[in-house]
């Protein structure tokens, strides 16, 4: 993976929010941003990937049960408190890349309670000319497993992933419409994936 960052990652300690394409967003983000992040509970029982995750420091969320919420979004708080970077896909999915899915407001409730600066960038990716398109083979978007998905993902000789930061955290006290700007401004940095 080659990877190119527009615009200044943010410094620790952050709470950053971006679009979410593949399991390959983690090692991208957590190479530029060296951040911990916020995955739903499933991931924790996945072969392989989840012991790496959990290795990684991720706060896992039930996203089944409402009243994890607030649990997960003290855990976010201590972290910040101690100096580390902290980072949501607030789509709640990976995608084929042609959009960004609506911001789920409930992953930012916490930060507009508090009154937390919010951080934003946008992902995309792409394979060269002569290669399977990365909508297809890097973004995991369909039914496949992660197994099945990692043998798509290593018949690509190398793909690019840009990272688009924004320049100007964002607040907001009420969720809902820090969830509306928060998407307007990843939608603008967003390129779909071809």
């Amino acid at each position: 993976m080659r990877i190119e960052v527009v615009g200044t990652p943010p410094e620790p300690p952050f709470f950053l929010v971006s679009n979410h394409l593949s399991y390959t967003d983690v090692p991208l983000l957590c190479a530029v941003t060296k951040g911990v992040f916020v995955a739903k509970g499933e991931v924790e029982s996945w072969f392989l990937a989840g012991r790496i995750v959990r290795d990684m420091g991720t706060i896992f969320i039930n996203r089944q049960n409402r009243r994890d919420i607030p649990r997960a979004g003290s855990e976010i708080i201590q972290r910040l408190e101690k100096g580390e970077g902290v980072i949501v896909f607030p789509e709640g999915t990976s995608t084929k890349g042609e959009a960004v899915l609506p911001f789920n407001s409930s992953f930012l409730q916490f930060a507009a309670q508090t009154d937390c600066p919010v951080s934003y960038a946008s992902i995309t990716y792409k394979t060269p000319n002569d290669s399977p398109k990365a909508s297809d083979t890097v973004c995991w978007w369909d039914e496949k497993t992660f197994a099945e998905h990692l043998w798509y993902l290593f018949q690509v000789r190398e793909f690019t992933a840009t990272i688009n930061f924004g320049d100007e955290p964002v607040r907001n006290h009420n969720r809902k419409e820090l969830a509306q700007i928060l998407w307007k401004k990843v939608n603008e940095k967003f390129i779909p994936v071809l």
